[in-house]
């Protein structure tokens, strides 16, 4: 956990914990997964700040929160949360851009880093997810129930609880305070958490050779 607070933003980093698959097949539990963290912290086995501890705990939390919000919404994968969203004027997508957005080939490199990596191996960083989540329902209009369906179809992590809740959170229509339009630039986005684009070197090997300047702006 040491840097866990500021490096699990970072997907060019092994920053994360990787614990998800584990959890969502019963592997492990968030209760040992808690208790762990917090007695290696207050034993001084860990090196972590009081704050990498806070942010774990946290992440546990919103994982228990989407289990919370799936036992009072059984269609949460189907539904919007927020009834009032059913009336979205969502787009059809005749112009092909979920087969776009699912291989990678958005021309945006983070959004298509992402996607690249959930493809190939079945995993995705959680920064990254939010970004790729955004651009399909904030900046090509498509229906958040797509992205949805994809991600439980190709994450080894799929979690009918988290999935769900996370992608109405993305989309603006679960349980959340912020309004609808929130949404992640995956330019800004790209800059602040790949600085100097490992990330999407690795997964948009055509772009490797651009300068840092220019990796997330190819353009």
């Amino acid at each position: 956990m040491d840097g866990y607070a500021e490096g699990r933003n970072r997907p060019d980093l092994p920053s994360t914990s990787k614990l998800s698959p584990h959890l969502r097949f019963g592997e492990i539990s968030v209760r040992q997964c808690w208790h762990a963290a917090v007695q290696a912290h207050e034993s001084g086995e860990s090196r972590a700040s009081p704050a990498d501890l806070d942010t774990f705990l946290k992440e546990l939390g919103w994982r228990e929160f989407s289990y919370h919000l799936l036992h009072h919404n059984p269609d949460l994968a189907r539904a919007n949360h927020n009834a009032r969203f059913d009336a979205f004027p969502w787009r059809g997508d005749g112009a092909g851009d979920l087969a776009a957005w699912q291989r990678g080939r958005t021309g945006y490199p983070v959004v298509d880093a992402g996607m690249r990596q959930l493809y190939a191996t079945g995993w995705m960083h959680n920064r990254v997810r939010m970004i790729v989540g955004s651009f399909l329902v904030k900046h090509l209009l498509l229906d958040w129930r797509a992205g949805e369906r994809w991600f439980w179809d190709t994450l080894v992590d799929a979690d009918p609880a988290s999935n769900a809740a996370s992608w109405q959170w993305v989309a603006g229509s679960g349980a959340d305070a912020a309004p609808y339009f929130r949404i992640f630039n995956p330019i800004i986005q790209g800059e602040k958490f790949d600085p100097d684009g490992a990330y999407v070197r690795h997964w948009v090997p055509e772009l490797a050779r651009l300068p840092r300047s220019l990796i997330h702006k190819p353009w």
